[in-house]
């Protein structure tokens, strides 16, 4: 069964929290439409990251350490249920969105060593930092051979990256989107991951999922990934789209179908069950009311009873 056949009765599901929901709600600095899961609040960039890391899971099985970069809850939960060894948390300045960590630490000097770190997230981050090109180099140094970054940043595939870190706030809302954003990427950005070291295609919802499966997760049809792995010695590095889908991460996506629409089915049915209570008893009730109806008519039309209670209207007549 393909990913798309086992959501066939689904119409919307969240991979975040696993579970199926009527639809996604506005959310996002600018409140997108359907960006929001009603049930976890997880937008549509943490669903596609629930659902790569997913399809990671056998191989994050065996990792040692992962790095989070100014991490999300929703990041946390996914990682917590796939159970990683050593999971680190990092922010330079947790404070400002409330954020749990544990290590305070700027992603252009990460506290780790070289050749530490098996997987290192690094989500709408690098749009911040004015150094970005340090913080590139840093991501690939304390990549062990074989490790992978999974790297998010706005981006433009048409223009070059627009940048000026001190750039006036209402500048920069305008031309990047929010105040605290020092530039747009753009086509370039590749050009820079790759200067830093970095190798790895840039894949899209689209590319993995297909169009049904991103209708049904709320996610960006075209919203890029890149998966990320420091060159090897000798090796030139290349950053691009990917030729070919990487069906493997299907597997974790397909189970979570199955998972919803087994979900929805158990809710299907327990709504069912309760509807057929409810029409049981409010035939129970209705039956009820008819036989104690009927017996009131009986007494109260009884000519017994029609003569006793005769004073009794005639003194409310009075």
């Amino acid at each position: 069964m393909s990913p798309a056949d086992a959501v066939t009765h689904i119409q919307h599901f969240c991979p975040t929290c696993h579970r199926p929901v009527d639809g996604f709600r506005p959310g996002g600095v600018r409140s997108r439409p359907n960006a929001r899961c009603p049930s976890c609040g997880a937008l549509e960039r943490h669903r596609f990251l629930a659902v790569l890391l997913d399809g990671l899971g056998p191989t994050l099985a065996h990792a040692a350490t992962v790095v989070d970069i100014a991490p999300s809850r929703y990041t946390t939960a996914q990682l917590d249920q796939l159970r990683v060894g050593r999971y680190v948390r990092v922010d330079l300045d947790p404070d400002a969105d409330g954020r749990a960590v544990d290590v305070r630490g700027s992603v252009t000097h990460l506290p780790f060593a070289s050749d530490a770190v098996d997987l290192l997230l690094c989500y709408h981050v690098l749009e911040h930092v004015p150094d970005d090109r340090a913080a590139m180099r840093e991501i690939a140094r304390v990549l062990r051979p074989g490790g992978r970054a999974l790297v998010q940043v706005p981006f433009r595939a048409s223009r070059a990256t627009d940048e000026e870190p001190d750039a006036p706030e209402e500048e920069r809302i305008a031309r990047f989107g929010q105040a605290d954003h020092v530039r747009l990427y753009g086509v370039d950005f590749e050009t820079r991951l790759a200067e830093a070291g970095l190798s790895g295609p840039r894949i899209h919802p689209v590319d993995v999922l297909g169009e049904e499966l991103v209708a049904a997760t709320g996610v960006k049809a075209a919203e890029p990934v890149w998966v990320l792995r420091r060159a090897p010695h000798g090796e030139a590095p290349t950053v691009g789209r990917a030729a070919a889908p990487p069906n493997h991460l299907l597997r974790g996506l397909h189970d979570l179908a199955l998972a919803a629409r087994s979900d929805r089915d158990a809710e299907l049915r327990e709504a069912a069950a309760e509807l057929d209570r409810v029409k049981t008893e409010r035939d129970r009730v209705k039956a009820e009311r008819d036989r104690w109806r009927a017996r009131h008519e009986r007494i109260t039309g009884h000519p017994l009873v029609r003569f006793a209670a005769a004073p009794y209207r005639w003194l409310q007549r009075r």
